[in-house]
């Protein structure tokens, strides 16, 4: 089991709420960080908008896994990734497993929806057969082994009613699932039914502008909940403060109205190091030219 799959086990199997704020880069993923948060999320709707694609399944799994690496390779924090339908059946999802956790991902979650698939709290959303969804959830849990954590997200909610969605719940439970995900839950009293009767661990997904009333984390937890994400939250902000600030270029010709709301400078190369950089590459000439005096070979 990794150092991160370990940390993420241990934060979901304790006391308080764990809340995985999506992050869409790595140096997003590292203000997350720095700021506290103790596990992060890489959610497939805002990684789909950061290429500017729908979040209909269309980036691959290779993309996926570039991108889960990219973060991991920056922060220590545990890093879930959304694998959409498992890019594929059964048999795929193993491979999918194997690159994730290559890749550094500390859980991935996997749905029950056909493809092309569609954002949790839209409507015309298509569900494959239960028994379908629970071959890959044991594909799944046999490819990862006591590694990397399987969560199952469920969205019957929005497609057959509560009930149905705690009942493939429970089947995805016994397949063997870590934890499971009800999407596009609609109010605190559907939440609270949905932990009476699944007695695994549960994560909830805080969008905006979805179906899910805005509870807050606290609020989560005293209904049960062991981990929540806010997946697409940071991509929204960027997005809009990008906006503004083009907009403000366009009339205005100049940014020295905006500097108060850019990261400076010194700010970005504390956050990624510099320095640490600058020493290496220094440390790498010194020991040139002490090479070339010597008129020796390198090793």
């Amino acid at each position: 089991m990794s150092e991160q799959a370990a940390a993420l086990r241990k934060l979901v199997a304790g006391k308080e709420i764990v809340v995985a704020p999506g992050v869409f880069s790595p140096a997003v993923a590292k203000v997350a960080e720095r700021v506290g948060f103790r596990a992060l999320y890489l959610s497939g709707a805002a990684f789909s908008g950061l290429l500017a694609l729908p979040d209909v399944g269309v980036t691959t799994l290779d993309e996926v896994a570039r991108a889960a690496y990219d973060i991991t390779s920056q922060v220590r924090a545990p890093l879930i990734v959304d694998a959409d339908t498992g890019f594929g059946e059964a048999v795929n999802v193993a491979r999918t497993v194997a690159k994730l956790e290559a890749a550094g991902a500390a859980a991935l979650h996997i749905e029950d929806q056909v493809l092309p698939k569609k954002c949790g709290h839209l409507e015309g959303k298509e569900l494959v057969e239960a028994g379908e969804m629970v071959k890959k959830v044991v594909s799944a849990r046999e490819a990862a082994g006591r590694g990397m954590m399987v969560i199952a997200r469920t969205d019957a909610r929005s497609v057959y009613g509560i009930d149905a969605a705690i009942e493939r719940a429970q089947e995805y439970s016994r397949a063997g699932a870590d934890m499971i995900f009800p999407e596009a839950l609609e109010s605190p009293s559907e939440f609270a039914e949905f932990r009476r009767k699944v007695k695994k661990p549960l994560m909830a997904n805080m969008t905006e502008f979805g179906k899910t009333p805005y509870i807050t984390a606290s609020e989560f937890q005293r209904l049960g909940y062991n981990l929540v994400t806010f997946p697409v939250t940071t991509f929204r902000a960027a997005m809009k403060a990008v906006e503004r600030t083009l907009h403000g270029l366009k009339n205005e010709g100049t940014q020295k109205r905006m500097l108060d709301s850019l990261m400076t400078r010194e700010e970005f190369y504390d956050l990624i190091g510099y320095s640490q950089y600058e020493v290496a590459d220094k440390r790498a000439a010194e020991s040139a030219r002490r090479l070339a005096r010597s008129g020796k070979e390198p090793g």
